[in-house]
């Protein structure tokens, strides 16, 4: 008898064959890439229950449309991606809430999420400690777990030459309303230390000619494989950081591909740099401002923070990820 375990969200019409589009954000990666990582296992039976307008198995994992739950789906464990109201959909005894964001209980009551969360008792699945102390009691009672997500294995998997050295481009990923202001005036600075120096940002974004001026161009949100050479012709990631990111994958994956960041460590992004070995996590908008210059003129230290980079690469993956969720389902 196969380990039923079952997965359900309700945010956007998707299922794995969608993984590469644009349209496919953090928490759509991460149910895609652990759903299809506990799939490997012949032990486990895996479903996702949302939106798909298809009924389709994937990588052996069962995508199915929520709209089409009836009583014989009874999963052994039950984990629901940051809505506790879909927990009610299932019996089953072992359910979880697989949180994405920092929420506050205001927040929690407004969004119809305080009562289904004491019906359902689920167990907190956080995805770093700043997410676990930001994480209040009240929204937490019935307990809470740290399991770290992990980039796509494209990141993992690509090659980084040693040698190689960027021309003097540096990279912002992240949604435009987490500090790109604070970004781009402190490169208002940055520009004029660094000869040729250029920016890419994220759109959508409306450009001024002094943005133009100062070396900022807007990226083509493509591809993974359009993101992945992005971030490799890039000397350095600079990310300031936002109350709002629990993990911030697009560190993660400049980690990965070995581009240095500089950050202000604002929310999660203390976690994803070592000051000093992997990047620079600066006290304030100086800080920010020279260590980015820093890195930029300087081929030697760039070299210094890609070669600790390089000896840290490939040590977390879903495979992680699906160990450490089997390790909390069995230890509950």
């Amino acid at each position: 008898m196969k380990y039923k375990i079952y997965f359900v969200e309700k945010t956007i019409p998707f299922n794995a064959s969608d993984f590469d589009k644009p349209i496919i954000s953090g928490s759509e990666k991460t149910l895609i890439n652990i759903s299809n990582e506990l799939a490997k296992n012949d032990m486990f039976n895996i479903k996702v229950f949302n939106l798909t307008k298809q009924n389709k198995k994937i990588y052996n994992v069962e995508w199915k449309n929520i709209n089409q739950i009836s009583n014989d789906y009874n999963p052994d464990i039950l984990i629901s991606m940051s809505d506790a109201k879909l927990l009610s959909l299932f019996n089953c005894k072992k359910k979880y809430l697989w949180s994405h964001s920092v929420q506050s209980l205001e927040k929690f009551i407004r969004k119809g999420q305080f009562f289904p969360f004491l019906k359902n008792r689920p167990t907190l699945l956080l995805e770093g400690d700043y997410h676990y102390k930001t994480r209040s009691f009240i929204t937490s009672f019935f307990g809470k777990k740290i399991i770290p997500i992990a980039v796509d294995y494209e990141f993992i998997n690509e090659k980084i030459d040693n040698n190689f050295i960027p021309e003097r481009n540096a990279i912002f990923t992240t949604r435009s309303d987490r500090n790109l202001n604070f970004l781009i005036d402190c490169w208002n600075v940055i520009s004029s230390k660094v000869k040729n120096a250029k920016l890419y940002i994220n759109p959508p974004f409306h450009l001024s000619e002094n943005h133009k001026k100062l070396g900022i161009e807007i990226r083509e949100k493509g591809s993974k494989s359009h993101l992945i050479k992005d971030l490799m012709k890039c000397k350095i990631m600079l990310n300031p950081g936002h109350k709002g990111e629990v993990f911030c994958l697009a560190a993660e994956e400049a980690r990965e591909l070995c581009v240095p960041i500089v950050t202000m460590g604002y929310g999660s992004l203390k976690e994803r740099v070592d000051h000093g070995v992997s990047g620079y996590i600066a006290k304030n908008k100086k800080e920010f401002i020279d260590y980015s210059v820093k890195i930029l003129t300087d081929d030697n230290e760039y070299l210094n923070l890609k070669n600790n980079l390089i000896k840290k690469r490939n040590s977390r993956s879903y495979k992680n990820v699906a160990k450490d969720l089997l390790d909390i389902i069995y230890e509950n």
